[in-house]
C-alpha cells in the first residue's frame, strides 16, 4: 500500500480504515492543521516505542523528549507541504533516545475531509538506516577492490618489468615470473580469505611446503598476525627466500636444510618482529656481484612493504637474513 492507497482510504473515512492501517509496518500519523497527532498507527507505536496516550492530541514536534523537534522535518511540515499536495522520500536523519540514530524517508500529504472541507496531514515513515548502512559498506567495498586492483596490477607489471631476461631462456623467464605471480596470487588469497591479517605461521609453512618437511625445520616463536597489507611484502620475501634456496642454496644440495624462527621484542612502546632464516648443507656462498631483482624485491618488501628492515649475510656456512619489522602487539 503506498502513499496514495492511503490518501484514498482516509478520505473515505471507512469503517475499517484504522484496522487497515494499523496492519502497515512502517509508522504512520494523521495530523490536523496546527500540526498535532489526531491518530497513529501500531506501526508508529512499535518502532518508536511509545504509547497512544503520549502521542494522541500532542504536537508532532513536542513528542517524547522532543527528538521530533528535527529542522528538516519542520521544514517539511511548515514549507514544503503547503506549496505541494504531496511530498515522497524526503530524507530525515534524526537521534531517537529508544532506538538510536535513524534515517527516515518521510512521504506526506494533504488530506482533504469532503463533509467539512477540513484538511489533515499524512505522514508515513520508512526506516531506511539499515540500507543506507548497506549501500555506505558496498561504496567502501567497491572503493577498496578498485584499490587492490590497482595495485595487484601494478605489482604484477613490476615483476614482468623488472626479473631478470640477461642471460635467460623464455622457458627460465617464464618460471620465474610465474612463481613471483604464484606468490601474490596466494598471498591475495590469504588475505581475501582472513579479511583483516593473517597468521604468519600459516604463511611460513604455506612458502616451505614444497621443500618437503625433512628439508626445513620451523622453530616457531609467539603468534604473530600480519595486517593485510602486511601479507603480499611477507609472501614476496618468503618467495624470494625459498627460490634462491631452491636455486643457489641450501635446497639445491641434497642435505642441505634451511633453519627459520622468530620472537617479538618490544622497543619503544612497539612490538617488533624479528624472523631469522639460515641455510646450512649447501654449495660455497659467495656475495653476488651484482644486486638482481631479487634481491632488491626482498629489500623493497622489507623496508616499504613491511616498514622494517632486512640484512642479507653470505656465510661461509650458507645464507642467512634477518627481517625486523613492526607488528600489531
Amino acid at each position: 500500500m503506498n502513499l496514495e492507497d492511503l490518501y484514498r482510504l482516509l478520505r473515505s473515512e471507512h469503517v475499517q480504515a484504522q484496522g487497515i492501517v494499523d496492519t502497515l509496518e512502517e509508522p504512520l500519523l494523521v495530523l490536523d492543521p496546527a500540526g498535532c497527532v489526531l491518530t497513529a498507527n501500531r506501526g508508529f507505536y512499535e518502532t518508536f516505542r511509545v504509547g497512544r496516550d503520549d502521542t494522541v492530541g500532542r504536537s508532532l514536534f513536542d513528542l517524547g523528549d522532543g527528538q521530533w523537534d528535527i529542522p528538516e522535518l519542520r521544514r517539511l511540515v511548515s514549507e514544503i507541504i503547503p506549496r505541494s499536495a504531496a511530498v515522497v522520500g524526503y530524507e530525515v536523519t534524526a537521534e531517537f533516545p529508544t532506538i538510536g540514530p535513524r534515517t527516515m524517508l518521510v512521504s506526506a500529504r494533504r488530506l482533504v475531509h469532503p463533509d467539512n472541507n477540513s484538511t489533515s496531514l499524512l505522514i508515513l515513515f520508512e526506516d531506511v538506516t539499515d540500507r543506507r548502512q548497506r549501500d555506505v559498506q558496498k561504496d567502501i567495498l567497491l572503493a577498496e577492490t578498485r584499490h587492490r586492483m590497482k595495485n595487484l596490477l601494478g605489482i604484477v607489471r613490476s615483476l614482468a618489468n623488472q626479473t631478470d631476461v640477461e642471460g635467460r631462456t623464455a622457458t627460465e623467464y617464464r618460471d620465474a615470473f610465474l612463481g613471483r605471480f604464484q606468490a601474490v596470487a596466494e598471498a591475495e588469497t590469504i588475505a581475501l580469505a582472513s579479511s583483516a591479517e593473517a597468521n604468519l605461521s600459516a604463511l611460513v609453512e604455506q612458502s616451505l611446503k614444497a621443500a618437503g618437511p625433512e628439508r626445513y625445520r620451523v622453530t616457531p616463536g609467539p603468534a604473530v598476525r600480519l595486517n593485510r597489507q602486511q601479507i603480499m611484502p611477507m609472501s614476496l620475501i618468503l618467495h624470494e627466500l625459498v627460490t634462491n634456496a631452491w636455486k643457489y642454496g641450501a635446497f639445491s644440495n641434497t642435505g642441505g636444510r634451511v633453519h627459520l624462527s622468530w620472537l617479538t621484542s618490544e622497543e619503544q612502546g612497539k612490538t617488533l618482529l624479528h624472523i631469522d632464516w639460515r641455510e646450512e648443507n649447501g654449495p660455497p656462498v659467495t656475495p653476488p656481484t651484482r644486486s638482481g631483482f631479487g634481491s632488491r624485491l626482498i629489500d623493497l618488501s622489507a623496508v616499504q612493504g613491511l616498514g622494517g628492515a632486512v640484512e642479507l649475510k653470505y656465510e661461509p656456512t650458507g645464507l642467512r637474513v634477518h627481517i625486523t619489522a613492526p607488528v600489531e602487539s
